[in-house]
């Protein structure tokens, strides 16, 4: 019985040491393209320019959200989000907390942490959460294809 406890503890150690390593590194082009990319949306999301934040979303986005549900409409999106959240809400990404992962002939995944600001709100203290977004790249760029928002 010892001898299978030893076992399952050195594929859980490997299986754990497997999965902190399989993020790509910060110095690689993919964790700085979608550095960049993350970057270059919610910039977008911050200033309300609703024509790059489009742009970079996939026609057939789903976005699940742990407070407001499942939203596979991307126009249903963006509408949301200059309806509730322009000149509102601002994002900030946790940058040491990204995580970028490769999806070999597809894209990549980010997980991370980031916080919300609401300036309708300006004393409340803004408590990381976490992402993730599955980046595809398609024939026009890379589109934010599916993201999962937890609060």
């Amino acid at each position: 019985m010892r001898r299978i406890s030893n076992i399952w503890t050195i594929i859980l150690l490997l299986l754990g040491t497997a999965l902190t390593t399989a993020q790509v590194a910060k110095d690689s082009d993919l964790y700085q393209t979608i550095l960049s990319l993350d970057e270059a949306y919610f910039t977008a999301y911050n200033a309300c320019d609703m024509q790059t934040q489009g742009s970079l979303l996939s026609e057939d986005l789903e976005f699940y959200h742990d407070q407001g549900g499942l939203s596979v409409s991307k126009s249903g999106i963006l509408e949301s989000i200059e309806k509730n959240i322009c000149g509102k809400v601002t994002r900030e990404l946790m940058a040491e907390s990204l995580e970028v992962h490769e999806i070999k002939g597809f894209g990549a995944v980010a997980i991370g942490l980031h916080k919300f600001y609401n300036k309708e709100e300006p004393d409340a203290i803004s408590k990381p959460s976490r992402f993730v977004t599955v980046w595809k790249e398609e024939d026009k760029g890379w589109k934010m294809h599916r993201i999962i928002s937890l609060h």
